[in-house]
């Protein structure tokens, strides 16, 4: 089952913009250990699922897991080899704005060395890149 909105209020969105920082969801606040963006880039519903499986599977089931982003923009497509004109076409997948500085996914209850593997081979599975950080290194 991908992640998507079980309902929305508009089937479709426009692109929108991009540009600028993360102005909320930038900082760790469930966890012990988080995992940042440093790019920008539409994340898709795969995507997030994939690295949440990368993550569980490293960590063998334990401690705590938190994603902090959700894929709530549809995004449209037309159909190949479809000429111009006849409106927008059907929704054809989710995805998640993702900003530089969001934070991508939260840990806790597992040692440092552990959650920064984890953490490395779930950002495998992302377009953009990221960096390991702690609550411990965001006070600092």
């Amino acid at each position: 089952m991908p992640l998507m909105p079980k309902r929305v209020k508009f089937r479709k969105s426009q692109r929108g913009s991009r540009s600028g920082e993360s102005q909320r969801g930038n900082t760790i606040s469930f966890g012990e250990y988080g995992m940042q963006s440093l790019g920008r880039a539409w994340v898709q519903n795969f995507q997030i699922e994939s690295a949440r499986v990368a993550l569980t599977r490293h960590v063998k089931r334990k401690g705590k897991v938190w994603i902090r982003i959700f894929p709530d923009k549809p995004v449209s497509k037309k159909p190949a080899e479809t000429r111009m004109g006849k409106g927008k076409g059907a929704p054809e997948q989710w995805v998640a704005i993702v900003k530089p500085g969001t934070i991508l996914f939260e840990m806790e209850g597992v040692p440092e060395s552990i959650a920064r593997e984890a953490m490395r081979r779930a950002a495998a599975k992302f377009p953009i890149k990221t960096r390991f950080i702690s609550r411990d290194s965001m006070k600092a």
